[in-house]
């Protein structure tokens, strides 16, 4: 089954330039284009893609908002930002709202399509040249008083609960996949946070990069 697409950019140039090359994949599908926010979220509650592919700087309604609205109203359909932002600010933000993924238009081709079937599969991708500006930001961050003791060593269960939410999966999904009710994923999660010092789910984005769980998904 290939992977349905839409595409919200508002310069006709470069969607034209995605379609040429998504339509050369056969595992892709380009369902839809849109060329401002607004349009991108009422698209998506009408075609039901896999994922759409989001700037960040549109018309009507810019990426942020309108990433927000499609994953509130299209809880299956996933977002992939492709913007040429590539500060850690606008990553930040856009993690926030919910999308799964982050790659610059400056990346090679390949870089997209890697990013694409990655979300499809239910993985999380971050573009390599932000990645080291996140654990940059987290370095400068987490700078422990004491060294860690094997008392503040996580869990099996909570780093698995730990990788899951840098995945992009919501307590509810985790709580599904793992056979535990939603509070003792919350429980989990707090416990984790708390024993390595996490504040936000960025912070735990952070920490997987560095540990590498989000190249093993």
């Amino acid at each position: 089954m290939k992977i349905r697409i839409l595409l919200a950019d508002d310069h006709e140039t470069v969607r034209e330039g995605l379609k040429a090359i998504l339509g050369a994949q056969a595992d892709l599908d380009v369902v839809g284009e849109a060329a401002d926010g607004e349009a991108a979220v009422a698209s998506a509650k009408v075609l039901h893609p896999d994922i759409v592919v989001m700037d960040v700087s549109m018309p009507v309604l810019n990426g942020l908002k309108a990433t927000e609205a499609i994953r509130a109203s299209c809880p299956d359909t996933q977002v992939l930002v492709l913007t040429r932002h590539g500060e850690e600010g606008y990553l930040q933000q856009m993690l926030r709202a919910g999308a799964a993924g982050y790659v610059l238009k400056q990346s090679r081709a390949s870089e997209l399509l890697g990013a694409i079937r990655a979300i499809a599969s239910g993985n999380q991708y971050l573009d390599p040249a932000v990645t080291a500006k996140v654990i940059g930001g987290f370095s400068r961050q987490t700078q422990p008083s004491r060294p860690p003791t094997a008392e503040s060593a996580i869990s099996p269960r909570e780093e698995e609960i730990l990788r899951l939410v840098a995945w992009g999966y919501s307590n509810k999904e985790i709580a599904a996949k793992t056979d535990l009710s939603v509070k003792t994923v919350e429980t989990h999660k707090a416990n984790a946070t708390k024993k390595l010092g996490l504040c936000s789910r960025m912070d735990i984005v952070r920490f997987a990069l560095l540990r590498g769980w989000l190249q093993d998904a």
